[in-house]
């Protein structure tokens, strides 16, 4: 069934901890962000009036911004300090941003046909909403696994705080749809957090065609000035180790040791982070870079304007995301969708997104070594980095946000019942 309308007229969509509209690379901008957009804009197309809060973190934002774009609202809500701050301080003001949502829809004279919340915050304040709201249904997205996060940590300030796992399990009681990306994160919801498997839904996310249409390379390379002949690999993602950004740096010098003849001019671009500013993490990638002698080829580009993304998709050879972990992907899809080759690690939604030998490569997590070898294969085989770049493409197409949002219509629908509210 193809929804072209559908059977609610208002969602508030609830984004805690950062703003969808916030630039792509820095610290708590990722994946969800475009996804937040991408979503709402597409329900906003079929007729559903979508409202986004989201922590205010700018004292020189509006409070209520409608973004033209995204065809919705983004309401920034005070709620502790006016900064970013870390998630877990965050969860000390959720009763504050609670308020803050309750105020804005009385003074509006809102109700609203379902709560949609984001991350572990936004979830708990989606429970916090309904106590006052009534019978208004939930559903609710992770994203991000905390017990995920902690099986891939190496150290313990990679572990995630027992708040937030408390915080995901009080999530996975109180919602009525549980939305995962893939059947491994549904069979992680059960496993971990003893989730209903009646009321897990398995929806991926979606990709923007229209915003992530074809470019030449050469089109895309003169718009980014990059020297002829050169030849791009890139990673696009938040700085933070479980990135594995390192193990990129080391395939990288590993590369130029063994073999020199196929890193000739050749770059890896970094966006992410801010490198005139750099966190712990972006800092420790620095030194690393200067250790390995790779200060000419690996370039820290710093955080980049969602709009500039599908070009460097466009220019580059191929896209590396050495995660950890991922629950699903976004810059893989996004860079198939450019028809750009991916090589990632087999985990999490990236064993399923990335299809091995068809769309790029799949790879062991923290294995330079397997990673410099698929580097190797792409930049000096032309005809097979073509076949991988068209099924990329073509791959790409299942997950057009109409296609995937017709998927939500039908978990929405459901939900659409007189009791659930007006």
């Amino acid at each position: 069934m193809i929804y072209d309308f559908l059977p609610i007229e208002r969602v508030a969509m609830l984004s805690v901890h950062t703003s969808p509209l916030a630039p792509l690379g820095q610290k708590k901008t990722g994946g969800m962000n475009v996804y937040v957009r991408d979503f709402s804009r597409e329900l906003a197309r079929r007729g559903v009036q979508v409202d986004v809060f989201t922590r205010a973190v700018d004292n020189n934002g509006p409070t209520v911004q409608y973004d033209v774009e995204c065809g919705c609202r983004v309401i920034q809500i005070p709620a502790g300090p006016c900064q970013t701050i870390p998630n877990d301080a965050i969860v000390n003001h959720l009763d504050e941003f609670t308020n803050g949502v309750l105020n804005f829809a009385r003074s509006e004279g809102l109700t609203y046909n379902v709560i949609h919340s984001h991350y572990w915050l936004s979830g708990m304040v989606a429970g916090k909403l309904r106590e006052v709201w009534g019978p208004t249904p939930i559903v609710h997205m992770y994203h991000t696994l905390g017990h995920m996060k902690n099986q891939s940590a190496q150290t313990d300030s990679e572990h995630v705080a027992s708040v937030r796992l408390m915080g995901e399990a009080h999530t996975a009681r109180i919602a009525d749809i549980l939305v995962a990306a893939t059947e491994a994160e549904k069979s992680q919801l059960i496993e971990f957090y003893g989730a209903d498997a009646n009321k897990i839904v398995i929806i991926p996310p979606g990709v923007d065609l229209e915003r992530f249409e074809l470019i030449p390379r050469v089109v895309a390379r003169r718009r980014l000035e990059l020297p002829f002949g050169r030849r791009l690999i890139l990673f696009v993602g938040r700085i933070e180790p479980l990135k594995g950004v390192d193990t990129l740096l080391r395939a990288t010098s590993l590369l130029k040791t063994q073999h020199p003849e196929d890193m000739e001019n050749v770059e890896v671009a970094i966006i992410g982070g801010n490198p005139n500013a750099p966190d712990e993490a972006l800092a420790a990638l620095q030194r690393m870079q200067i250790e390995l002698g790779l200060q000419d080829t690996v370039k820290f580009l710093g955080a980049k304007d969602q709009s500039l993304l599908p070009t460097y998709y466009a220019a580059a050879d191929m896209v590396v995301m050495p995660s950890h972990y991922e629950s699903f992907g976004m810059v893989a899809l996004e860079a198939m969708a450019m028809g750009t080759p991916v090589i990632a690690s087999r985990v999490g939604g990236l064993a399923h997104l990335v299809e091995d030998g068809e769309t790029g490569f799949l790879i062991p997590s923290r294995c330079p070594g397997a990673l410099a070898g698929r580097i190797s294969q792409i930049l000096t085989d032309r005809a097979l980095r073509r076949c991988l770049s068209l099924n990329a493409r073509e791959l790409a197409q299942q997950y057009n946000w109409p296609n995937i949002v017709d998927q939500m219509a039908e978990a929405y629908s459901v939900l659409s019942e007189p009791a659930w509210g007006s």
